[in-house]
């Protein structure tokens, strides 16, 4: 017990070099994407439709704020792919929910 306390701390985690490309291409696709989806429902359900919008765009955020370090990779890759789901996600429930003449 007293000898695990006396050894040396954990080295803290490096940054990982290339940890902002998931988020990269995950912007590149969810903003295009929730851009044309709000374009495309107008003003008929946009308050509604923006709250959808609203967590695929804090789920993006979420993957650029992590820290930088390699044992947040995996939530960071998880938070970027969902990002481009929520968009289609709430698009689609717009299209089941709308009643069509």
């Amino acid at each position: 017990m007293i000898s695990e306390l006396a050894a040396e701390p954990a080295a803290p985690s490096a940054p990982r070099p290339r940890a902002w490309v998931a988020p990269l291409v995950s912007s590149l696709v969810t903003l295009p994407g929730a851009f044309l989806a709000w374009t495309a429902v107008g003003t008929d359900a946009a308050p509604v439709f923006g709250w959808g919008l609203t967590v695929a765009l804090l789920t993006l955020a979420t993957a650029w704020l992590l820290p930088w370090e390699e044992r947040f990779v995996a939530r960071r890759r998880g938070f970027s792919v969902a990002a481009p789901f929520a968009v289609a996600a709430t698009y689609l429930l717009y299209l089941v929910l709308v009643d069509w003449p």
